[in-house]
């Protein structure tokens, strides 16, 4: 046994020195190559085999230089930083001291087999020092969700919370190239048969992207939002809340955690969802994610043993990764910070009307209205109403597809909590007309609720995205503000963006991406084009019918991007 140690140990020194060797030029041609790298594990060994380190592996410290030892293992990949850690108790000091400062890293892979596609992903975000806390993976429909999230789960560990999805489109780094993509899928439909299936192109639809995040100080936990599926069908959405605020509460004392990145499927009813998580959580939880995509995750948990799973009567329609600051973290750990930043699509057209009669089609996630222009008494049919609409708006723009904003007042609690009322906006599609009654998709809109159109317009989002862009100078890296330290990095970011938008709504590419690249240039960017934007921010930039109304609140977007920027001051 004592042999087999000092071999592992022999081992463990010998690829420390080869890498070092090798990153510092060894590796090179002209002369250096090999013997460069020779020379330098000739030079340690030596010392290695004449020392006290066989049996003292701390003593490597004493007589290399904590500083070299730090430069050492600075440069090793994820696994083998592991490996150096576990070397000694003076290593792993060492090794906390590079992993101090939080830590996001993202790939992409455009190879068409799923296990070539991830382990290339897996080889870029674990190829520097990184503990993962948590991972996202969003994969392209040619490929299987439930294969793809085992084979990263498999590599990443059981502890570490996984979600994979599959979204729209992904936005990332390609692993390979280095290259910066915003890709959507190609879906076509045989002829105008709308009963012909969906026909996915191969080769456009085999991706992958991941990312990986270590946040000192915080700890994460996964939490489903589930669905009782016998009958009567509900969802959990208080169970929800409360799960979140316990984890909040255990981790850092408060009942709101710092942030919460969330995937949901289209039964989850979001839009309920999202108006209780804003009345329930502080105004200072950042929420983001993609309500619209089918997702695998796993149970794994940092920081708790406690767990949560479906049964055969529950399901899971939603699930969230919840960040939230750790009251008992280490001296000298800094904090963390999320920010939540929204760019819009849509413009507002037409005056606010008022619901006259609703009539709601559960089965069918459908709502059949006619209104009334507020502040008058004549009920106006839907076809009116539409051609209103439409005779305003006129030839500006080909093929919009058009919103109804939605303002509901509504009672709200949690459990057994006091009933307050809130006021939200919500946007349902208009899905068309029958002359009586125009339709909108989903439920929840109730005769007097006033409510305005509005329809994706690029021309909004360019000049939206150029005003997200001037307010992320703010958070540039040595910026000054009257709040935080000139010491402030930002040092990385996610972006959820409408799967509308991209190169075929702008008329050029990486538009979304563009206001963080510019701003942060070689901080990790990665994302996914979504069937739904949740974005619980600061600022909703909707315009109002008049300067003096005050934008109602709004978590759940339509023709938006979301950015989530990682911010860290020490």
């Amino acid at each position: 046994m004592v042999e087999i140690e000092a071999e592992r140990k022999k081992g463990l020194f010998v690829c420390l020195v080869l890498i070092c060797a090798k990153r510092d030029g060894g590796g090179g041609g002209g002369g250096g190559g090999l013997g460069g790298v020779e020379r330098s594990i000739s030079a340690f060994w030596r010392i290695y085999q004449n020392t006290e380190m066989t049996r003292n592996p701390a003593a490597t410290i004493d007589l290399i230089g904590e500083d070299l030892l730090h430069n050492i293992v600075a440069r090793l990949p994820a696994i083998s930083f592991a490996s150096a850690a576990s070397v000694s108790r003076s290593w792993n000091i060492v090794c906390d001291r590079v992993l101090c400062r939080p830590k996001l890293s993202s790939a992409c892979s455009f190879n068409p087999s799923l296990q070539a596609a991830v382990e290339e992903v897996l080889n870029k975000v674990l190829s520097e020092p990184i503990r993962p806390h948590f991972a996202i993976a969003s994969i392209g429909p040619s490929f299987d969700l439930q294969q793809a999230h085992q084979l990263i789960t498999t590599k990443l560990g059981s502890q570490v919370p996984v979600i994979t999805n599959d979204p729209s489109g992904i936005i990332g780094r390609d692993a390979i190239s280095g290259e910066f993509k915003e890709i959507q899928w190609e879906v076509t439909e045989e002829d105008d048969n709308t009963d012909a299936p969906l026909i996915l192109p191969e080769s456009a639809n085999r991706a992958i992207m991941l990312i990986v995040g270590f946040l000192p100080g915080m700890k994460v936990r996964k939490i489903p939002l589930l669905k009782h599926v016998e009958e009567p069908e509900y969802v959990m959405v208080d169970k929800f809340v409360m799960d979140i605020r316990e984890f909040s509460t255990s981790v850092s004392g408060h009942k709101s955690p710092a942030a919460i990145i969330m995937f949901s499927d289209f039964q989850a009813g979001m839009k309920s969802v999202m108006e209780k998580m804003d009345y329930a959580l502080s105004p200072e939880t950042v929420v983001v994610g993609d309500s619209g995509c089918q997702f695998k995750h796993t149970n794994g948990i940092n920081g708790s043993s406690r767990n949560t799973t479906d049964t055969e009567e529950d399901v899971s329609v939603a699930v969230a990764l919840v960040f939230a600051v750790d009251r008992n973290k280490p001296i000298g750990i800094g904090k963390t910070q999320f920010h939540a930043v929204l760019s819009s699509g849509l413009s507002p057209i037409g005056p606010t009307y008022k619901a006259a009669s609703v009539r709601e089609k559960h089965h069918e996630s459908m709502t059949w209205i006619t209104g009334r222009r507020e502040g008058t008494r004549e009920n106006l049919d839907g076809e009116t109403i539409l051609n209103q609409v439409y005779d305003e708006l006129g030839d500006r723009i080909q093929f919009p597809t058009f919103y109804i904003g939605v303002t509901k007042k509504r009672k709200c609690a949690v459990g057994q909590e006091k009933v307050r009322h809130i006021t939200s906006l919500a946007f349902h599609e208009v899905l068309g007309d029958n002359q009586e009654y125009f339709f909108v998709g989903d439920v929840d809109i109730k005769t007097g609720d006033t409510f305005r159109f509005y329809h994706s317009d690029s021309t909004m989002a360019l000049s939206s995205a150029a005003a997200v862009s001037n307010h992320l100078r703010s958070f540039n890296q040595g910026s000054t503000t009257t709040t935080d330290s000139d010491k402030r990095d930002v040092f990385g970011g996610l972006i959820f963006t409408c799967c509308g938008r991209g190169e075929s709504f702008f008329g050029q590419p990486n538009i979304d991406s563009s206001p963080f690249l510019d701003n942060f240039p070689g901080v990790t960017l990665g994302g996914t084009f979504c069937g739904g934007e949740i974005g619980r921010c600061d600022f909703v930039p909707y315009a109002t019918e008049s300067p003096e109304q005050k934008p109602e609140r709004c978590c759940l977007h339509v023709y938006s991007a979301v950015y989530l920027i990682m911010s860290y001051t020490p």
